[in-house]
């Protein structure tokens, strides 16, 4: 545990200490979110009936720019190796990375969100079924997007493939993290939606580890 808590620190260190990750998610982010009423019209009916759609699809286009970056670093410095022979498991090495990802892209996607939700013109109460999903839902991204990393890792085209393997891993994250909140607004309830979401990020907590692992013991061999 000592050893997982200081990777995590690790990670949360070079990412906070370079900043230009969690700059470049939050930038895009926003910038994904203020240029759909560009597109579609500034009606507040049409916005408060598409918002929270476009949030989530930001916020997982958002969650992309950073996953390719995961590994790929300590790949190419040797540490990666390093980490691999040491004594700690490669599967709770994966886990403290995801965990440090979430922590830099998915929960400061989850804060942002209410001040776009506020210009897309949402309601409160969906304003906060919003922040729920994304705050429950995101860890699996950070969790299926790591296997995605490591399958891409030391790859030509990484940057093409890495999109191309992790969307449609990400859809049931999608479908019900926006169906959430127009469950909760219009319908019979976000929380079945809520539970749902809850179940996929705590399925991919032991199983996406799982998968990493084995792609880095592939990549590393």
């Amino acid at each position: 545990m000592a050893g997982l808590a200081g990777l995590f620190r690790r990670d949360l260190r070079l990412a906070l200490r370079q900043g230009g990750d969690v700059g470049l998610v939050l930038g895009f982010f926003v910038l994904a979110v203020v240029l759909f009423p560009f597109g579609v019209g500034p009606e507040p009916e049409v916005l408060r009936r598409i918002g929270t759609g476009v949030i989530w699809v930001a916020a997982l286009l958002a969650a992309l720019l950073s996953l390719e970056r995961l590994f790929q670093a300590d790949y190419d410095d040797g540490s990666l190796e390093l980490m691999a022979l040491s004594t700690m498991p490669l599967e709770l090495l994966v886990l403290a990375k995801a965990a440090a990802h979430w922590v830099t892209t998915g929960l400061p996607l989850a804060l942002a969100s209410p001040f776009l939700a506020v210009f897309l013109d949402l309601e409160p109460r969906a304003i906060a079924i919003l922040v729920l999903s994304l705050v429950i839902g995101t860890p699996a991204l950070s969790l299926i997007g790591a296997v995605a990393a490591a399958l891409t890792l030391g790859a030509r085209r990484a940057g093409v493939l890495l999109p191309l393997i992790v969307l449609p891993l990400y859809v049931p994250t999608l479908v019900f993290g926006a169906g959430a909140v127009e469950a909760g607004v219009a319908g019979p309830g976000a929380r079945a939606h809520l539970l749902i979401l809850g179940a996929l990020s705590l399925a991919s907590a032991p199983l996406a580890p799982l998968a990493t692992a084995a792609a880095l013991r592939q990549a590393l061999d």
